[in-house]
């Protein structure tokens, strides 16, 4: 019998992703292990979650190609069920550079994953999830970042920007289907231990940073997930359309 929680985790192979696709499956989920290019990374997470127990499939996609996004989903329909979670994790962060040095493909790479993935994968879960379209309900949680109060001057704007641009779609989204089931919530994360920093040329930047936090320390891709999996449970019911700010006090 399949489990009637299932979950889609977009960039799971790896940091808050994988972290929160091990939450998940753990807590009872089927979980889609969403990946765009390391799938070694994705089946060590999927062969972890079953041998916990858990029902788990790695889906190779391109968040930021609208026929991947329909071919993953429809992987899950298939082989899981109709998806009851969300998470819109998937992201790229490009090397540090001030704007005026940024070129059209750089901005334009960030954006189109950043931004139209997390609409993608969006649509797509409203269209199986809304009780408008015979759905069940569900919960979808956008994983922004502090960036996108901070604007990460002299670093990422570009990403900054593409964050700010989730905050929004995740207030809008969540009011224009808050009468059809589904709760869209949002996590901004601060200074996380994730490898995603060495794809900005920096891997020690948590470090450097971490005198300018409040707490003195940066954060775990495990609390970040812990935030992600209360927006998703029941016991976040009454939630929708508001954010957690996971940054130590920044």
């Amino acid at each position: 019998m399949r489990d009637s929680r299932v979950a889609i985790v977009t960039g799971a192979g790896r940091g808050i992703g994988a972290a929160t696709a091990r939450l998940l499956g753990n807590a009872g989920y089927a979980v889609c292990v969403n990946y765009r290019s390391d799938a070694a990374s994705a089946d060590k997470v999927v062969e972890e979650l079953k041998g916990a127990g858990a029902k788990a499939i790695a889906v190779k996609a391109d968040v930021s190609h609208e026929e991947d996004v329909v071919r993953m989903f429809e992987a899950v329909d298939r082989e899981l069920g109709t998806p009851s979670a969300l998470v819109n994790n998937a992201g790229i962060l490009i090397q540090q550079m001030r704007v005026a040095d940024m070129d059209a493909a750089r901005i334009n790479a960030t954006l189109t994953t950043n931004v139209t993935g997390t609409l993608l994968c969006c649509r797509e879960a409203v269209r199986r999830m809304s009780t408008q379209h015979g759905g069940p309900g569900g919960s979808i949680v956008n994983v922004s970042s502090v960036a996108a109060r901070t604007g990460s001057p002299g670093e990422y704007v570009d990403y900054a920007a593409s964050k700010g641009a989730v905050d929004t779609l995740t207030r809008g989204l969540a009011v224009e289907v808050a009468g059809e089931g589904i709760r869209v919530n949002g996590v901004r994360p601060g200074f996380i231990y994730t490898d995603m920093h060495a794809s900005g040329g920096e891997p020690g930047r948590v470090d450097r940073l971490a005198a300018s936090i409040p707490m003195k320390r940066g954060g775990t891709a495990e609390e970040i997930a812990q935030s992600i999996a209360w927006l998703l449970s029941d016991e976040a019911s009454y939630v929708t359309g508001a954010f957690i700010d996971a940054a130590g006090g920044r």
